[in-house]
């Protein structure tokens, strides 16, 4: 199949911008409304392609894409309005009389490259910003989880408005085409590698970025929890996230000596009521995405700097592409496990004298998207808060922020630029104009030449907001 005409597209794509369609109110509530009609009429279709690439189990498909998908599209439609509404603020004495405001306006025409780990979510979600917001949008999906592509293509397609909204599947090239581009905005999930790639293309445009990447994002635990709770919630966000295949899934935990042989127990014990003897067999674990992936987490499990550290779990399907839960501990920095994101089943340990030192390990390293602390300690939760920087940190659980709409969802450093989710989607494809009102009294001669010292009084007492200096001016009394 011929590769698609990229540059005719955008041509379509910037009238239909231009028409000024898609900054209307009713035209998002339409899209956005199709959406939610989309997601209601063929959750079956989607779970299913959601199966087919991940043997994502169907509960995790509805709970952390569809539900939230949902989510997300009610609450642009309930707040649209305010969120369109400008936003009046306050003036200065050097502009009086005036009035000012905030008026948010779409970008234009934007694109976003998804990802293949949570590929309904992680295309949707900021396609709902972008619509919300009032722009034109080109999704392109991830081809590592194709049967998720072709659906995301073929709903859309039936769904929306075909002049303002476009999916294109493909691979590299189609990738390459798209960001050969001018775009107004490129909204990208990914790796840092491809994360470069992009960065590049948008530079030579002077294209603004998000950038939704990951890290080795760290779960601290303290000695004084409810381990059992501490231990299921660590499992929900490392294995029940897509096997660990989740940007802010715990890569690594930390806790003390003392503590950890507590620790290994109640996940060894916890791991084994949720996924049985045989975890391979289980329905309710995704499955590594491909054969490149497996035998990426592979070699970190044959990592000659490991050996000996596999504790819990270990073993491999290769014929299902599957690896069952597997704890590692004490294994050393410089192996090659601590030095990627992992992106998988393999949760190391790493232990220290005193929990305080978990710091040090996390600070170390580039600033992650998410960081996890389980503690009952007042002051520990204080310094976690003030002393490590990550896109975002939950303190006694895992993950959940991202339920959050309110809360910023985006990393910092390594981790990514940018956020979204809630109104943040809305602000990240959204321009806010500055528009300062002025009627034609008070026109201030002192602003025009010929330049006088009673001129330069006034003005130095107006930009100083001194009433009496202002009077003292205007009447010429000198010091």
């Amino acid at each position: 199949m011929a590769l698609f005409d990229a540059a005719a597209m955008m041509k379509g794509l910037r009238a239909t911008y231009a028409s000024g369609k898609t900054r209307s109110y009713e035209w998002r509530v339409s899209q956005l409304k199709a959406l939610l009609k989309l997601m209601s009429f063929h959750e079956k279709e989607i779970v299913d392609a959601l199966r087919s690439d991940l043997s994502k189990p169907e509960l995790e498909s509805f709970l952390q894409e569809i539900a939230l998908l949902k989510e997300s599209c009610g609450l642009a439609l309930k707040e649209l309005h305010r969120w369109m509404a400008p936003e009046k603020v306050k003036t200065m004495m050097t502009t009086f009389p005036s009035s000012a405001e905030i008026v948010p306006e779409p970008l234009g025409v934007v694109l976003v490259i998804s990802a293949w780990n949570y590929p309904f979510l992680l295309s949707l979600d900021p396609v709902i910003g972008a619509i919300a917001a009032g722009n034109a949008v080109v999704l392109k999906p991830s081809e590592i989880s194709p049967a998720t592509s072709s659906v995301l293509a073929k709903l859309l397609g039936q769904y929306m408005d075909c002049s303002a909204v476009k999916v294109i599947e493909g691979a590299v090239p189609e990738t390459t085409a798209l960001l050969q581009q001018k775009w107004d905005k490129i909204f990208y999930t990914g790796n840092g590698k491809v994360a470069r790639i992009v960065s590049a293309a948008a530079a030579k445009h002077l294209t603004p970025l998000v950038l939704e990447l990951g890290g080795k994002s760290p779960v601290i635990v303290d000695s004084n929890v409810d381990l059992k709770v501490a231990a299921r919630r660590i499992i929900a966000g490392k294995w029940g996230c897509n096997n660990g295949q989740a940007c802010v899934s715990p890569d690594y935990a930390i806790t003390t000596k003392e503590f950890a042989p507590d620790l290994i127990d109640t996940l060894r014990s916890e791991l084994e009521k949720f996924y049985g003897k045989d975890p391979l067999k289980s329905n309710d674990l995704s499955r590594i995405v491909n054969s490149n992936h497996f035998n990426r987490l592979s070699k970190l499990l044959d990592d000659d700097k490991i050996s000996g550290k596999i504790i819990h779990g270990g073993q491999k399907d290769i014929a299902n592409l599957k690896i069952a839960p597997t704890i590692l501990l004490d294994v050393p920095e410089d192996s090659l496990i601590m030095e990627e994101e992992i992106f998988g089943p393999l949760l190391p340990i790493l232990t220290v004298n005193n929990v305080e030192d978990s710091f040090n390990i996390i600070k170390s390293k580039d600033k992650p998207l998410a960081a996890y602390l389980f503690t009952n300690n007042k002051k520990l939760k204080e310094n976690f808060i003030r002393n490590i920087s990550a896109g975002g940190l939950v303190i006694n659980d895992t993950t959940m922020h991202l339920a959050v709409p309110t809360l910023p969802f985006g990393g910092v450093g390594e981790s990514g630029m940018g956020a979204y989710h809630g109104k943040f989607s809305f602000d990240a494809f959204s321009h806010k104009k500055a528009v300062l009102l002025r009627s034609f009294a008070g026109d201030l001669s002192s602003r025009y030449p010929p330049y006088t010292p009673k001129k330069l009084n006034l003005l130095k007492a107006l930009v100083n907001g001194s009433l009496f200096g202002i009077l003292r001016a205007l009447l010429g009394w000198h010091d």
